[in-house]
């Protein structure tokens, strides 16, 4: 037990030693390195060498195109949801669409709010990098590419997209689009396959806050546009 116990201790500090000298003398050789070999590059993620393209005819999208709805209403946010949903509300502390494998057998919507600036208060450091509002944050995750690493903080959004975004099948298919839609104003990610349809969306609100809505259609039901009301019903709680 005290020789494990040594042994995770020296892992630890092995690895800590080697993020500092990859912080310190880093040259863009050396970070993709380190994202390669602690993650993965664009052949096993290929997210890592997608952007996102504006959104097909989505700021015509209204709350008419959800069609049967019905309200959803917590102390934290409310939101038109289609019929034949379960909805899961999260916290940010852990992988949010893995803590409820019992129930996730059907078609379920998660949801997620934070207040505005919640991304600016946890890296204040990024200002420097010009990363000065949570949309700006948002939008350096879903843009970084691999390939496109050339210094720590480059390094840093490319490891966040790959948390950022969820599962959403076989990455090669995954669409990423922006969009800005009455005053919200984010990106959606998401593959319409042969026999579910998975959506994944990181938006601005319109009183600033952010929302993460992560849809698992197992009956193919949704297309973008029930999505895209769906986004436009989130509110935070009064």
């Amino acid at each position: 037990m005290k020789k494990k116990t040594l042994k995770i201790i020296a892992t630890f500090f092995a690895l800590v030693l080697a993020l500092a000298f990859v912080v310190k003398f880093g040259t863009p050789g050396l970070l993709k390195f380190y994202v390669q070999s602690g993650i993965g590059d664009c052949r096993n993620i290929p997210i890592f060498c997608m952007s996102p393209v504006v959104c097909p005819d989505f700021p015509e999208m209204t709350n008419d195109s959800l069609g049967d709805s019905i309200p959803y209403v917590s102390d934290n946010l409310s939101a038109s949801v289609p019929k034949g949903f379960s909805v899961i509300e999260e916290i940010i502390n852990r992988p949010f669409y893995k803590k409820h494998k019992r129930m996730d057998k059907g078609n379920t919507v998660y949801l997620l709010r934070k207040d505005k600036d919640f991304f600016m208060e946890l890296f204040p450091q990024l200002k420097a990098s010009g990363v000065n509002d949570d949309y700006e944050f948002i939008k350096r995750v879903m843009y970084a590419k691999f390939t496109g690493i050339k210094n720590i903080t480059d390094t840093f959004f490319v490891i966040m997209k790959g948390v950022f975004i969820p599962d959403l099948g076989n990455q090669a298919d995954v669409k990423m689009c922006s969009f800005q839609l009455q005053g919200v104003k984010g990106f959606i990610n998401y593959n319409l396959g042969p026999k579910e349809n998975l959506f994944d969306c990181n938006f601005i609100g319109r009183d600033g806050s952010f929302y993460k809505v992560y849809i698992k259609d197992r009956e193919s039901k949704l297309d973008l546009a029930k999505v895209a009301a769906l986004v436009s019903s989130l509110r935070a709680a009064n």
